[in-house]
């Protein structure tokens, strides 16, 4: 897995994490335990710093930015559907951002909140829990329960961890 030093910036990457070999990871970022960065995935913390929580899965194609001013921060048990872009947003924990989707500087997603396929979270939107954001740019859908199906997601998640450290082999 390419790990990158950047001046002073130097990944931390919780041993138990997993980090794909196709997966970039460049200066101030922070990976907690049981989480996972999938392949083709980039998270460049270059002027700016990149927290992931625990047991939080960033998948496939996934790229996460920050910059001066801008952190992104991602809490525990977040699942980040593939080829989704994080720029300067929080997300609490236990929150669901679909595939495709981007969130942008100082928004913020709370715990329990769900961001759809392909939305656009714009600046300083907040998606408040037990809600969905749908659209570009997004809007708020009320009164959704996704508690069990990030649960499960994030879940699945930490299981893959454990296989793929286990089991991974190259065969070219």
């Amino acid at each position: 897995m390419p790990l990158y030093q950047l001046g002073d910036r130097v990944p931390n990457i919780h041993p138990n994490a997993y980090v794909a070999p196709e997966a970039v990871i460049i200066g101030s970022v922070t990976v907690g335990s049981e989480s996972s960065i999938w392949p083709g995935a980039v998270l460049r913390g270059d002027h700016g710093e990149i927290t992931i929580g625990a047991q939080t899965s960033i998948q496939d194609g996934t790229v996460i930015h920050c910059g001066p001013g801008f952190p992104t921060t991602i809490g525990d048990r977040c699942v980040i559907g593939h080829v989704a872009h994080i720029e300067g947003g929080i997300l609490e924990d236990d929150c669901l951002v679909g595939s495709g989707s981007t969130v942008l500087h100082y928004a913020r997603v709370c715990s329990w909140g769900l961001v759809g396929a392909n939305a656009l979270v714009p600046n300083k939107m907040v998606v408040p829990t037990d809600t969905m954001a749908l659209g570009v740019p997004a809007r708020i859908k009320e009164g959704v329960d996704n508690r069990l199906l990030i649960k499960l997601s994030a879940e699945q998640y930490v299981l893959n961890v454990h296989e793929f450290k286990k089991n991974l082999k190259r065969i070219d």
